[in-house]
């Protein structure tokens, strides 16, 4: 059974996030969305509700299991058995960090990490955006799928 894990904060969750999911279906037999409890983030939805808002979404797809985790991310592919991480890259900037942190997985592991590239239409959307944009009272909505539409 191929197994991964699209690790993050998913803070909140948006369209960004659903079309990198949606398109590793394909993939894997079996995709855990690892939100990873990071004490030093301020995050505006308390972990409960980001795994709901991500379960309503995928509600009708049993390859997507949704849960949180603490430590490295690799320490936890190893406890659920998942030999590879998932991770959506939108820009330059975003391959160069991502490819560290990868190549450092994998001399600690045997982890691989396979990158998929945004679509065109959500390479632009980002967490720390829709983030300021609900703080601001904002129209987030249109960068969210509806679960995480909340008043």
């Amino acid at each position: 059974m191929r197994k991964a894990i699209f690790p993050g904060s998913f803070d909140p969750f948006t369209l960004g996030h659903l079309d990198i999911l949606k398109r590793s279906l394909s993939l894997f037999d079996e995709i855990t969305v690892g939100i990873n409890r990071n004490n030093k983030k301020k995050t505006i939805f308390c972990e409960q509700k980001r795994i709901e808002f991500i379960k309503k979404c995928f509600e009708n797809e049993p390859k997507i299991k949704v849960t949180s985790y603490e430590g490295l991310t690799i320490d936890f592919c190893k406890k659920i058995d998942a030999k590879f991480i998932v991770r959506g890259i939108r820009n330059n900037g975003d391959f160069e960090f991502e490819k560290a942190i990868a190549r450092t997985n994998r001399k600690l592991s045997k982890i691989e990490t396979i990158f998929l590239l945004t679509s065109a239409e959500t390479s632009f959307i980002s967490s720390s955006i829709v983030r300021e944009l609900i703080i601001n009272k904002g129209n987030y909505q249109v960068f969210v799928p509806d679960s995480v539409r909340v008043n």
